[in-house]
């Protein structure tokens, strides 16, 4: 292909070097950061030469050109742009920057979170452990042993705000540690412990203004307040190593940082952040614990659609509040409903569809969503057809509906699907009965068979439109490739399709489209049309030892032809007097590109004759699912 060409072609469809905030490229995308989204022509964009999917996501605009062509597609774009090239990190940054304020902070929450999961996964796992073997050895409890491993399951929690003050510095570009000091401020042992019961309403006062008032109570399973903390420390830490003489900054900036952030944490920030927290806490146990399970089927319907719009890690504020206020984690059950509903949704579309490509993505998307991660699923599979989409949310509605009457619950968070049932165990601490775990594995098997009976009986393959349609170029019997007596063809190694042995010696134009290719010899002839779809149409076998004889083309390359025009003629008798197989192979020679390429002509066709069907040429959903 002409990269340079293609280059052009995507700098022209996007609006022009003045509409580019950023560029950067990965194995198979082309990823910009747009200006202005409006100027984007993405009709034209999807038909310049080599694009195979055009698709946006987290800010950025990916166009899939694929392994090796997106390399020299990018270089020719940066020459013709003029602008500098950046890595995938600076792209993501310029299209964090570009979001709104409310999709910027839900992204920081992300950010933040994502790092320390692995701490609270393990604590869960051990507390679940532990209980376990409380339940199978009763006197244990009573034993050092009991106190030896409670300590390292509850030490992630207990501590919780230090890890989450290091990774807010982290995130906010300031120093690790004086963050952790931070939160180390938030839960000193000379502040009541929050989790004190009373003792917190006995706490000392330590100065109110009206019905304003600090007491000195700790902020033990808090999280905004500590991210908030954080990001003052930072502010003011990064401000004053600008103006601090260099000689001093080893002395001033962590002083001032640590004293003007603890400050502000626990007079301003921790009193205000701490009780929006608690209402949010409020707001989300009201909501799970609306009469007759409507709570649950409403978490359970909206989770997916959260995931799509990446706002779900807002989620583990909530999960550890319900645990921070020493009980279970209440939601963590509704949103496996939810997850593992999304994965039967996308099982039903493999076993149904007759395309083999959907069932290779279908089918291991499935699986991942059992195991707790859904975007293969969500963004590959369902919303890409939209029904099972809907098929997952109804079955999250029904699990979690389940899962909310049964009060099912876990004892950590970070962790769902089937590996969920490892921090479902009864646990007496958290009031978490014997039946707890069945009830969370029939929550499983309800959101399941909801979900794949709906997508099952609604998700058909998708009728493939005008465009993706090709249609016979000879009159004649058609036939398998594969019954084509050349190995070449035969095997599918030129692309997927199927053979005519014609009856008339005339080719016409499969679809409207664009001579590509035209041999010196004209016993073959290839086009593409507006969709990208490329034919071949090789006429006889080995009839390239004939050097023209007997053929004669009414077309150039870079024609544009109509369907039902003539584009060669040749001698059938006296190519078969010659002794040359006329049987005509007709190919789609860039077949995977495409969920199926299949045949729906047999027997005698006609001009014209409906002869392939090209389906779900795969968009970039399917690829960005990692």
């Amino acid at each position: 292909m002409d990269y340079k060409a293609s280059a052009q072609g995507v700098l022209e469809a996007i609006g022009g070097r003045d509409n580019i905030v950023s560029a950067a490229h990965c194995a198979t995308r082309l990823r910009l950061v747009i200006a202005d989204n409006g100027k984007i022509n993405k009709e034209k964009l999807e038909n310049v030469d080599g694009v195979k999917g055009v698709f946006e996501a987290s800010g950025q605009l990916q166009i899939i050109f694929g392994t090796g062509t997106v390399n020299k597609v990018y270089d020719e774009f940066i020459a013709l742009a003029g602008i500098e090239g950046g890595s995938k990190e600076d792209v993501k940054k310029a299209a964090a920057s570009r979001q709104n304020i409310f999709l910027r902070l839900i992204k920081t929450l992300g950010d933040v979170f994502v790092p320390i999961l692995p701490a609270i996964v393990a604590s869960g796992l051990l507390m679940g452990i532990l209980e376990g073997l409380t339940n199978a050895i009763p006197g244990m409890k009573d034993s050092n042993w009991y106190t030896f491993f409670h300590l390292m399951s509850s030490a992630a929690l207990t501590f919780l705000p230090i890890l989450i003050a290091v990774s807010s510095a982290r995130v906010f570009g300031g120093n690790l540690f004086l963050g952790a000091v931070v939160g180390m401020i938030m839960i000193h042992p000379d502040l009541v412990n929050a989790w004190s019961g009373e003792a917190v309403n006995e706490a000392p006062v330590l100065f109110s203004i009206g019905a304003y008032s600090v007491r000195l109570v700790g902020y033990q399973g808090h999280v905004i307040p500590v991210i908030i903390s954080v990001w003052v420390m930072c502010f003011i830490e990064k401000k004053l190593h600008k103006v601090i003489p260099e000689i001093l900054d080893l002395f001033v900036v962590p002083l001032a940082s640590v004293l003007a952030a603890g400050a502000v944490a626990l007079l301003v920030v921790g009193p205000i952040f701490g009780q929006l927290e608690t209402w949010v806490l409020d707001g989300a146990s009201w909501l799970i614990s609306v009469p007759f399970g409507i709570g649950g089927f409403l978490v359970g319907a909206a989770y997916a659609p959260t995931v799509v719009a990446g706002v779900h890690h807002m989620y583990n504020i909530i999960e550890q509040g319900f645990l921070s206020n020493g009980g279970a984690n209440i939601w963590m059950p509704i949103a496996t409903a939810a997850n593992v509903a999304q994965g039967a949704a996308a099982l039903a579309v493999a076993l149904k569809s007759k395309s083999k490509k959907v069932k290779a993505m279908a089918v291991p998307a499935a699986l991942s969503a059992y195991l707790g991660i859904t975007e293969p699923a969500i963004f590959g599979v369902n919303v890409r057809y939209r029904k099972p989409f809907i098929a997952g949310m109804i079955g999250g509605a029904v699990g979690g509906l389940y899962a909310a009457l049964m009060h099912v619950g876990a004892s950590a968070y970070g962790v769902t699907g089937v590996f969920g049932i490892l921090i479902t165990v009864p646990n007496s601490e958290l009031g978490l009965g014997v039946w707890n775990i069945i009830n969370y594995i029939i929550t499983i098997l309800i959101a399941s068979a909801a979900a794949f009976a709906v997508s099952f009986f609604w998700y058909k393959d998708e009728t493939p439109c005008e465009k993706d349609k090709v249609y016979s170029p000879l009159r004649g019997k058609a036939m398998p490739l594969s019954e084509v007596k050349d190995s070449t063809f035969a095997s599918g190694v030129l692309g997927q399709g199927f053979a005519i042995l014609p009856e008339v010696g005339k080719v016409v134009a499969p679809f409207n489209g664009k001579i590509t290719t035209l041999f010196e010899t004209k016993h073959a002839i290839g086009l593409t049309n507006e969709a990208g779809i490329e034919v071949l149409i090789h006429v006889g076998l080995n009839t390239v030892a004939l050097e023209g004889k007997h053929f004669t083309a009414l077309v150039k390359e870079g024609d544009s032809v109509q369907r039902g025009q003539t584009l060669l003629t040749f001698d059938l008798k006296a190519i078969a007097a010659e002794g040359y197989d006329v049987t005509t192979p007709v190919v789609v020679t860039n077949a995977d590109d495409y969920a199926a390429v299949d045949c729906i002509c047999s027997g005698k066709v006609g001009f014209g004759d409906e002869a392939l069907a090209v389906r779900e040429k795969e968009q970039a959903a399917a690829e960005a699912t990692a």
